[in-house]
C-alpha cells in the first residue's frame, strides 16, 4: 500500500485518533464543498497510545459504528498514519528524468536515507514541483513508514469489508484541510503560518506556507492532562471529569484553580514549540497561528494565547460556511470541527 495513495473520488475520511474515529465525508458543491456524511466514536482507553494501535478489533467496532451511525454508503476509505510514525525526507532530482526514471531513483535515494530495510516499510513518494535553487531540478519528498504502521488501519477497515483506497500522512492530511481555512479566511498563499494541534497525549506543532507543512514537532503534552488533574482534583470519574467538554457548569474554583493554569500551560507549549521551530533551517516569522483538536474551542483559549503570545489566534474550523447534507449533526459537527482537521484533509484527497 503505498502512503500518497491512489486519489479517486468518493472516499471518507477515517480519522482514527487516540480517544476517538472522526469519520467526514464531502462533496463537491460549486467551487466549494458539501459535508454529506459525519459522525464521531469514541475509543477506550488503550486502544491507541502515542499513535500506534494496540487493538485493532476495538478500532473495527469503533470504525463500523461511525460509518453506520454517519449514514455513509461509501466502502472507499482514506486513513493516515500519524508523523512520528514516518520519515519523510525532501530530495531533488535532474527535472528530465523519465517517470520509470524517477521512481528508480526514489529507490536508491531510499536506501541512502531511510533507516529501515526496504522491504520492512511502505514507500512513496510525490513530485513537489520545479526546485527553487535549481531550474534544471525538481523537488520530490519521499515518505515511508513500517509496513506495521499501514497495515494495521488496513486490517482494521478490511474486517468491515472497507477498501482502504488512500494512507496519508497525518501532517500532510491537516495541511490539505487548511487549504479551506486559508482560502475562506483570505490568508496569502506566501504567508507562515503555525497550527497547533492539540492531541489527547501528543500536540503537534505544524508551519505552514504554500500548501505545505515545512516543519512539524511532536510534543508531549495533551487534553488528557486537564482531565487528570479534575479527576484527581475533585476526586470523579473520566465521565464526571469531562463536565467541561459537555459545556457543564463544575466546581465553583474550576476556571482559577484548573483551567487557567491550563491554558497558560497550553500557551508554555506553544512557546516552547515556537521556541524549537526558530532554530530551524525553515525558519521565518509567523503571524497567526490556529489552534486545533480535542480543546482547540475551551472559551477563552485563543484570547490566551493570543495575548500572551502577541500573535493573532484562532481556532482551525475545517467546516464553517460548509453547506451541509440534511442527515448531518448540526450541533455535534460544530463542536467537534476544531477535532476535524485529519478527516476533511482526508476526505478531499477524493478530489485531488
Amino acid at each position: 500500500m503505498k502512503l500518497f495513495g491512489t486519489k479517486q473520488p468518493p472516499v471518507i475520511g477515517l480519522d482514527i485518533g487516540s480517544s476517538s474515529v472522526r469519520l467526514l465525508q464531502l462533496s463537491r458543491h460549486g467551487p466549494s464543498y458539501r459535508v454529506e456524511h459525519f459522525a464521531i466514536e469514541p475509543l477506550p482507553p488503550g486502544v491507541i497510545v502515542e499513535k500506534s494501535v494496540q487493538d485493532i478489533e476495538a478500532i473495527s467496532e469503533a470504525i463500523k459504528a461511525a460509518v453506520r451511525n454517519s449514514g455513509s454508503g461509501s466502502k472507499q476509505c482514506a486513513v493516515a498514519v500519524s508523523g512520528s510514525a514516518v520519515f519523510t525526507k525532501a530530495i531533488s532530482l535532474p527535472a528530465n528524468l523519465a517517470d520509470a526514471d524517477i521512481e528508480s531513483q526514489v529507490q536508491i535515494e531510499a536506501n541512502q536515507y531511510i533507516p529501515y530495510p526496504l522491504d520492512e516499510i511502505s514507500l512513496d513518494f510525490e513530485v513537489l514541483g520545479p526546485s527553487p535553487r535549481n531550474a534544471d531540478m525538481v523537488d520530490i519528498l519521499l515518505a515511508a513508514s513500517k509496513n506495521e504502521n499501514v497495515e494495521s488501519r488496513q486490517d482494521a477497515l478490511d474486517a468491515l469489508g472497507l477498501k482502504t483506497r488512500v494512507v496519508d500522512v497525518e501532517s500532510f492530511a491537516i495541511a490539505n484541510a487548511f487549504e479551506i481555512i486559508r482560502e475562506r479566511d483570505g490568508i496569502r498563499n506566501t504567508e507562515t503560518v503555525g497550527l497547533f494541534d492539540i492531541g489527547h497525549d501528543l500536540s503537534t506543532l505544524l508551519i505552514l506556507r504554500g500548501g505545505r507543512v515545512i516543519y512539524t514537532r511532536e510534543h508531549p503534552f495533551g487534553a488528557n492532562q486537564l482531565l487528570e488533574e479534575v479527576m484527581r482534583r475533585y476526586d470523579m470519574s473520566a465521565e464526571q471529569a469531562s463536565f467541561y467538554r459537555r459545556g457543564e457548569p463544575g466546581p465553583d474554583d474550576f476556571e482559577d484553580e484548573v483551567l487557567e493554569p491550563f491554558m497558560l500551560n497550553v500557551v508554555h507549549q506553544i512557546s516552547r514549540a515556537l521556541q524549537f521551530y526558530s532554530s530551524s533551517s525553515e525558519f521565518s516569522n509567523i503571524r497567526t497561528i490556529y489552534l486545533a483538536g480535542d480543546l482547540a474551542a475551551l472559551d477563552g483559549l485563543t484570547e490566551v494565547v493570543e495575548q500572551e503570545l502577541g500573535v493573532k489566534t484562532h481556532v482551525a474550523d475545517p467546516v464553517s460556511g460548509l453547506e451541509l447534507a440534511p442527515s448531518v449533526a448540526v450541533s455535534a459537527l460544530t463542536k467537534n470541527a476544531p477535532n476535524l482537521m485529519v478527516a476533511t484533509g482526508l476526505a478531499l484527497r477524493g478530489f485531488d
